[in-house]
């Protein structure tokens, strides 16, 4: 009988060919005149992009964010395309990355498939829970929510190395009872704050932590997770044609070298080591937030209040 992980990589493998027949079979039959959509071999700067921002994203620290300001930088994709090149680009990256955590980190079955589905419902379905909440106040709260975490991991390794630890982030495969419903109705929540573009990775990464998991569990939960949304959402934007295909291979191409290196990396480290990865992973993230937070705030104001 086949486990409950080979179903779910199963299905994971239907979808991922699902998607590349979409892609492929658009880009035949369009032979668009449009130089966005030109198939040609992605340049240098483009994969070296694709390549540090998945192997970034890897360890947990995400890749739309930092693939969007050197995209902005080097002004190399359209910004009305980016969102699409960004979602086509990184969806067999990121596959890549669920289909290698699933397979060497051990989680308990039915944990890993509950917060899955968790996230892929609530980013399907709880768009409309969240549609009317302020992204400025998400990214405020969940900046400072992980500020807080982050202190808290910092206290726990330097209580381990001083022989007295404190028990944030523990060693369970799995969870039961009330706390499994937790983590399931937070990834809900989490999948839902991914329709306002807030990042799924470094609050899955605290939240399985503070639940009394191995933080390295976490990297099969929130990997696949985005595994079964990014596909669906990358279909959209290839129908309609609003992505850059050059720069979207060099992510998609580039980026499949860097997660295998990056896994391995993150596969080889002790508990304590993974401890200071998620500090590490969860600061970036935090000051991103608070500062992306302030920024459209300020951005409100300048439009709302009138000069003079």
């Amino acid at each position: 009988m086949p486990t409950a992980k080979t179903i779910l990589l199963g299905v994971l493998a239907v979808v991922t060919l699902a998607y590349l027949a979409v892609w492929i079979t658009r880009l035949r039959r369009t032979r668009s005149t449009d130089p966005e959509l030109q198939l040609r071999p992605p340049t240098p700067v483009q994969a070296l992009i694709g390549f540090v921002t998945n192997f970034f994203d890897t360890l947990g620290i995400g890749s739309f964010a930092p693939t969007t300001a050197a995209f902005r930088f080097k002004r190399i994709v359209p910004d009305e395309r980016i969102p699409g090149t960004l979602n086509v680009g990184h969806t067999v990256p990121t596959i890549v990355q669920a289909f290698i955590f699933v397979s060497i980190i051990e989680v308990e079955a039915t944990t890993l498939i509950l917060l899955i589905a968790a996230a892929t419902l609530g980013a399907w379905l709880g768009a409309g829970v969240v549609a009317g909440w302020s992204r400025r106040t998400i990214q405020l709260g969940m900046g400072s929510a992980l500020l807080v975490a982050a202190t808290m991991f910092v206290i726990t390794n330097i209580g381990e190395m001083r022989g007295t630890p404190v028990f944030v982030g523990g060693d369970a495969l799995g969870l039961s009872g009330p706390l499994l419903w937790v983590a399931v109705a937070g990834n809900f929540m989490l999948g839902a704050f991914m329709t306002l573009g807030v990042g799924l990775y470094a609050p899955c990464l605290i939240m399985i932590s503070l639940l009394g998991m191995d933080p390295r569990t976490a990297y099969p939960v929130m990997m696949g997770s985005c595994a079964f949304l990014m596909p669906v959402a990358s279909m959209k934007f290839i129908k309609t044609d609003r992505y850059s295909l050059r720069p979207a291979l060099g992510l998609a191409v580039a980026g499949i070298p860097a997660v295998l290196i990056a896994a391995f990396l993150v596969g080889s480290l002790s508990l304590t080591e993974v401890r200071w990865l998620v500090i590490v992973v969860v600061l970036y993230t935090a000051v991103t937030m608070i500062r992306a937070g302030i920024v459209e705030r300020k951005a409100r104001t300048a439009v709302t209040v009138p000069a003079g």
